[in-house]
């Protein structure tokens, strides 16, 4: 009789070869006693990323999309494939301490009423990185691309949004967490469904935490497991008057308005 696999690690990599290959090594050197397996899906970079998994990483199942359809379709390249229990969503920026899947792991045991579970993200300095949230309004999106988020009462609008009045030092239920690293019930994906394809960058992880809440499931940030995520915003790249016109601005507002045309008239979800 095949032994059920407990895992499925679903990577996807877009120009990152460098990361994914220290992302892999570094799970490998975890030597989980969870029956795992890895899955590499590669979106489409037309770089040297297929021939270093070839080379360095044969035994890995390795996916090449042919067209570059963006994170949620990359992502459900890979989840279609899975045969774990659970599905590790992964950035290929993100390094693993030893014990924090099994700490993941345990707690979705524990509580079959969570969908989704995510660690506390790190910078590489130890800081925390805001990576959970309350879900956003209308004009959230506006406020973090453009300097009318300078103005004192959109401040305090925000701060509730990054959930920066609430207290870490705890489980909390959030509304959503970043799609950079979250363990997901298999058994629920088969109930919610797979990430929209209509998200091709940014508001993937919004829409499908969403998803979760309205099926019934739990989204949980458990502040006490930390993972490293060697992560910048692209906003970043482009401050002030500049950031209206960059190009992470205008995808972030475009699927802004296709999340909040999908939601138009949907009641706030009480949990």
């Amino acid at each position: 009789m095949a032994v059920m696999m407990e895992l499925s690690v679903v990577i996807l990599n877009y120009k990152t070869k460098g990361l994914l290959r220290q992302c892999i090594k570094g799970i490998e050197l975890l030597k989980l006693k969870k029956n795992y397996e890895i899955i590499v899906v590669d979106n489409h970079s037309q770089d040297s990323s297929a021939k270093m998994m070839k080379e360095s990483f044969p035994h890995i199942r390795f996916i090449e999309s042919k067209v570059n359809r963006g994170c949620a379709a990359g992502n459900n390249l890979g989840v279609k494939e899975s045969s774990g229990r659970y599905v590790m969503i992964l950035n290929p920026d993100i390094t693993i301490f030893e014990g924090v899947i099994e700490k993941l792991i345990s707690f979705m045991d524990d509580h079959p009423d969570v969908g989704i579970v995510a660690p506390k993200l790190i910078n590489p300095d130890g800081t925390r990185q805001i990576s959970c949230y309350r879900f956003p309004k209308f004009m959230t999106p506006m406020y973090r691309r453009t300097p009318l988020g300078r103005l004192p009462w959109v401040k305090k609008d925000l701060r509730k949004y990054l959930m920066l009045d609430d207290h870490f030092e705890k489980i909390n239920d959030v509304d959503w967490i970043l799609g950079a690293c979250m363990l997901v019930r298999q058994e629920a994906i088969d109930k919610v469904g797979l990430m929209d394809e209509r998200f091709t960058l940014y508001f993937e992880d919004v829409d499908w935490c969403r998803q979760f809440w309205q099926a019934g499931y739990r989204v949980c940030y458990l502040s006490d497991v930390d993972i490293v995520h060697y992560h910048q915003r692209m906003s970043a790249e482009s401050p002030g008057l500049k950031g209206i016109f960059s190009k992470a601005t205008r995808i972030h507002i475009s699927s802004a308005i296709k999340y909040f045309a999908k939601y138009l008239g949907a009641k706030d979800l009480k949990k």
